[in-house]
């Protein structure tokens, strides 16, 4: 009984209630529209059973896997430093601080700090209006929380482009020409090619591997949380395809 309760709870409660209500009204539209007008109708139900199965643990996972990096290639110059890519911010009881997903890169830098003792470059410019820039807030946070001060801040770059130009370039000044690269697995790859683009060699010190989801009845049955993980993974497939036409190919 619990089982069934957890698995039908998620399509009761908004928002996926509102897809299958969407769902059901364009499939009843598309049935009792005049011929030739159930066009509008068929097209709502098929969008809203896109978001259905966007929201399944088996396509959200088979999204976020398509995007986990490849292992780092230890052949060549070995890493000098170690980057931290910013990802977002949070609104605190004391004002701006990392948000979860900044949180989660600098808690896998300040580890991979510690088993190599290489220092560490964060980069992260002003993402909205009257807010610090996001590199000073991680710098605050790996030394209150993790104990480990930054060795450069990087508090210009706009978006991953800008990280990895910003970043190469103080890290060559300081005659570093390799890094360990820490962000979240499906940002990886994007990632990745900006650093190529430049000629910097980067290996990637992904925040999490996602798995192959297996084909079983749970991942069919739709969760709302599982749409972020399908949001995030479109989001990097549409960025890897605008940074390709603009910038050209990653090496």
């Amino acid at each position: 009984m619990n089982g069934l309760q957890n698995a039908l709870a998620p399509l009761l409660l908004p928002p996926l209630a509102l897809v299958v209500l969407a769902l059901l009204a364009g499939l009843l539209a598309a049935r009792w529209a005049a011929p030739g007008r159930r066009g509008a109708g068929l097209a709502a139900a098929a969008a809203s059973l896109g978001v259905l199965l966007m929201a399944t643990p088996l396509v959200s996972g088979l999204l976020i896997h398509s995007l986990n990096p490849e292992a780092a290639d230890r052949t060549g110059e070995m890493p000098g430093a170690i980057i931290i890519l910013g990802g977002d911010v949070a609104q605190g009881r004391q004002g701006p601080e990392v948000g979860l997903l900044t949180l989660e890169r600098l808690r896998a830098g300040a580890a991979l700090h510690r088993a190599n003792n290489l220092p560490i470059l964060v980069t992260g410019g002003v993402l909205s209006a009257n807010q610090p820039p996001l590199a000073q807030l991680m710098a605050h946070s790996l030394e209150a929380d993790f104990g480990v001060a930054p060795r450069w801040v990087e508090a210009r770059a706009a978006d991953t482009r800008e990280n990895a130009g910003f970043a190469a370039a103080l890290l060559k000044a300081d005659g570093v020409s390799a890094a360990w690269l820490v962000t979240q697995g499906w940002h990886m790859p994007r990632a990745q090619g900006s650093f190529a683009r430049l000629d910097f060699r980067v290996l990637p010190a992904p925040v999490r591997h996602s798995p192959a989801p297996r084909l079983a009845p749970a991942a069919l049955l739709p969760r709302a949380d599982h749409l972020t993980d399908s949001w995030f993974a479109l989001h990097e497939w549409a960025g890897r395809a605008f940074y390709a036409v603009r910038d050209g190919w990653a090496p």
